[in-house]
């Protein structure tokens, strides 16, 4: 391991990468094991689309608000205990929906899942700043992305094989062992990492105070919110590829999760692309690049949709660079967010990921509210977050820039 990403000497006895890449994997496993399942579903319970993309919206709402509350949590208690009982609640969670007889209970047990989901991408966000040197800790986040990208880039292909073979329970069978097995290692080797516990963080006053001072910040705004926004575009993709695929473009079943995979190699180019360009430009020039590469992937996509190219080779093309710059802007988004505040790191942690989530509930909306059989209101949406993403980080991060 390179020494900037070896954790403090305090630390160094533990395993922290493979347990933060393990924690962290839990939230593409979460939606992408069974985003081939989507269109089954809607069969097997008769349900529109519309009602099926609530299993993941409603995770995607529950992750989203749990982050409030498990950031300030952690700062107070520490990260073990908080971490540990997150994944109880996943692995039963798990459970529930592989038994769920309807799609209400499906979609109730997914809102449960997904608070135990936010406990371990969110401790896994703030050891990155407890456990590692903040000049450190963006080239340790696109390597543990590096990695993390095995997630979304087998996940879809396992559960695409699980979908023929066994059904659509057998995705969440899946998910509830592997988080068996990630309890039992945290139980086993994850130290408590939080030097500074805060009695005041879960009071109302010293929330208000925490909040106050993350979202008082231009520099937490310059990077949370570009990041949100590339996260969005990529989750444009979680949501609705399968439909336009599969349904719209003909794809079987079996081959779709090739094709996601494919898309999500996009995103391991972009966090090597990334961990290349920090050391050489700097996260801020790195940052214009990966936003530059959101608004002219949008554009692209859009411009070939409009002249009526309808062709699984364009949706797959423009995953993949959509992704390729997510892989980039997301290592830089998420270390410049979290790191100025080494006493609300987990406050930061959760608000950041709070954004992200609010957005990503917004685009699954838009995208299961305007599918329509094309490809042009996908286009359309991922062209527009291009635009927002390349405004955001030249509006915001230069001006942080400049008062700092």
């Amino acid at each position: 391991m390179d020494n900037r990403s070896r954790p403090l000497a305090q630390f160094a006895h533990a395993p922290l990468m493979p347990l933060l890449i393990a924690f962290m994997m839990l939230q593409p496993l979460s939606t992408d094991l069974y985003l081939a399942s989507l269109p089954s579903l809607a069969s097997t319970f008769a349900v529109p689309a519309s009602t099926v993309q609530l299993t993941l919206s409603l995770f995607v709402i529950g992750f989203g608000g749990a982050q409030l509350i498990i950031g300030p949590l952690s700062d107070r208690f520490g990260r073990r205990p908080v971490l540990l009982c997150g994944l109880m609640l996943y692995m039963l969670a798990s459970a529930l929906c592989a038994l769920a007889p309807s799609i209400g209970l499906l979609i109730a047990a997914r809102f449960l899942q997904a608070l135990g989901c936010c406990a371990a991408v969110i401790i896994a966000r703030a050891i990155v700043r407890d456990a590692y040197a903040p000049e450190h800790s963006a080239r340790v986040v696109a390597a543990a992305s590096t990695w993390l990208s095995l997630a979304p880039l087998l996940g879809p292909i396992l559960g695409s094989y699980l979908q023929v073979a066994f059904g659509w329970r057998a995705a969440f069978v899946t998910l509830g062992l592997l988080s068996t097995l990630v309890l039992a290692a945290s139980v086993w080797r994850l130290p408590e990492t939080n030097m500074h516990l805060n009695p005041r963080a879960t009071q109302l006053s010293g929330l208000m105070a925490n909040y106050r001072i993350v979202l008082g910040s231009r520099e937490f705004w310059a990077h949370a919110l570009p990041g949100a926004l590339s996260y969005g575009a990529i989750f444009a993709f979680i949501s609705g590829s399968s439909f336009v695929l599969i349904r719209v473009l003909s794809v079987p079943t079996a081959w779709f999760g090739y094709c996601f995979a494919f898309g999500v190699s996009g995103y391991l180019s972009g966090t090597i692309v990334c961990r290349r360009l920090l050391p050489r430009i700097g996260a801020p020039r790195a940052f214009r690049i990966g936003s530059a590469l959101s608004l002219a992937t949008g554009m692209l996509f859009l411009a070939a949709v409009g002249v009526g190219i309808a062709h699984w080779s364009l949706m797959l093309a423009a995953m993949f660079l959509t992704m390729l710059a997510h892989g980039i802007n997301f290592p830089i988004a998420q270390s410049g967010a979290v790191s100025p505040f080494p006493q609300q790191a987990g406050t930061a942690a959760g608000l950041m990921g709070a954004l992200y989530m609010t957005v990503a509930f917004a685009v699954g909306t838009v995208v299961g509210s305007t599918h329509d059989g094309t490809l042009y209101p996908l286009a359309l949406i991922v062209c527009t977050l291009g635009a927002l993403i390349f405004v955001s980080v030249r509006a915001i991060a230069s001006g942080a820039a400049s008062t700092a």
